[in-house]
């Protein structure tokens, strides 16, 4: 049986491998909207690897969607150390969301330079009391002439402290059905009421934040769908957050860093790879993101085809994405032994001490977007048929 893509891909595929090789020791230096790192985006934009199906119009490669190409495009950047494109919640959430329900002057003014990496967005959705119950937020919107007031509290606001932009969820109907009374607003972070303060993490970072609004004055404009319609704009924007939290070929390209570590790393003068139990947990690993990559391919697939059920590849992505990850830079720190548990400045550590980092921040990652126990009834429930779990009354 002949598995080859054909001609057309083959070629493609070499395109592909010359561009790699050719820019596989670019480095890119600064913050996230430095020169080099724009410029960058811009150049992977410009040959088609990146935002390659989003219309040249909005900033984009403006070609069709060929899940071929997107699947030989991610196979070969993940064999090499070559700069992969910008992600975060703008790009992979906000974007998207903005294609398919915002209105043609949002497409024009956020995409391009939320694409290139001059824009980047938080995402305000948390607050104190209001978590895995989305709904129950209390944050008020109220529109006063041409401008929304807003004022509140949010929590847990990823990358809040290097955003020029939030896309948030207020109560603009306090007396609707708490799904109802919710709209979806895109707040400027520079608008004056507005209050960032770093939360310290278990890693000695303070990637996350928390926001208190006085009344915060942004334009009545800034809205994607109708008043009191953001509850079905937060689950459009969910759906892209649980993918983008596992990225398969991401997962893979980390996956090549373990095994040459484990190349490097030895017990008792023996590479750690060449050692059973662990080659055996690297296996299992390796197949585990096989699958998911798989996965994520009937989901792409689905974009062309339109008739495609992939309700349930979509739900169990984040599950298992976020826990793969988080077993794979668990097995690295096994691996190194006596040197995974060091911490922050030791002259030990390896890869700047990038395996504890990761190991940490996923487990995170298992939490932020619904935890894995909301997962798993997501999955129950809507995907597989089974009753709903139960509630205690009075509690």
């Amino acid at each position: 049986m002949d598995l080859e893509y054909g001609p057309e891909y083959n070629d493609f595929r070499k395109e592909v491998i010359h561009f790699v090789k050719e820019n596989e020791n670019v480095k890119l230096e600064g913050p996230v909207r430095s020169e080099s790192r724009v410029a960058w985006q811009q150049k992977l934009i410009d040959n088609g690897y990146f935002a390659r199906s989003i219309p040249k119009e909005y900033g984009g490669y403006g070609d069709d969607m060929d899940i071929i190409k997107l699947r030989i495009i991610a196979e070969e950047f993940a064999k090499s150390p070559i700069p992969k494109p910008l992600g975060g919640q703008g790009i992979q959430m906000l974007v998207p969301t903005i294609l398919e329900l915002g209105t043609e002057e949002q497409k024009q003014a956020y995409v391009r330079p939320t694409l290139r990496g001059e824009m980047i967005w938080c995402q305000g959705y948390s607050e104190p009391n209001s978590g895995s119950d989305l709904a129950s937020l209390q944050t008020k919107g109220e529109l006063d002439g041409e401008e929304w007031v807003i004022n509140g509290q949010k929590i847990w606001t990823s990358t809040a402290h290097l955003s020029q932009m939030c896309f948030i969820l207020v109560r603009t109907e306090p007396d609707a059905p708490k799904h109802q009374g919710i709209s979806y607003l895109l707040m400027p972070m520079d608008t004056p009421g507005i209050d960032r303060r770093p939360i310290k993490q278990m890693t000695g970072d303070s990637d996350f934040n928390e926001l208190f609004l006085t009344d915060v004055r942004i334009p009545a404009t800034n809205i994607i769908g109708q008043r009191g319609e953001g509850w079905k704009v937060a689950n459009a924007t969910l759906g892209h957050e649980r993918g983008s939290l596992a990225d398969p070929n991401a997962t893979m390209n980390r996956f090549n860093s373990l095994v040459n570590l484990m190349k490097g790393e030895t017990i008792n003068g023996e590479r750690v790879i060449d050692k059973p139990v662990f080659r055996d947990r690297l296996l299992k690993i390796q197949g585990r993101i096989i699958a998911q990559q798989s996965n994520a391919l009937r989901i792409l697939s689905s974009q062309i085809n339109k008739g495609q059920d992939t309700s349930m590849a979509k739900f169990i992505t984040k599950l298992q994405g976020t826990e793969l990850r988080h077993d794979l830079e668990g097995l690295a720190i096994d691996a190194m032994g006596e040197m995974g548990t060091l911490y922050e400045d030791s002259p030990h550590l390896r890869d700047k001490g990038a395996w504890q980092m990761s190991y940490m921040y996923f487990l995170g990652l298992i939490i932020g977007g619904g935890t894995s126990q909301i997962q798993k009834n997501i999955i129950s429930e809507r995907g597989l048929g089974m009753p709903k779990e139960p509630k205690v009354q009075g509690a």
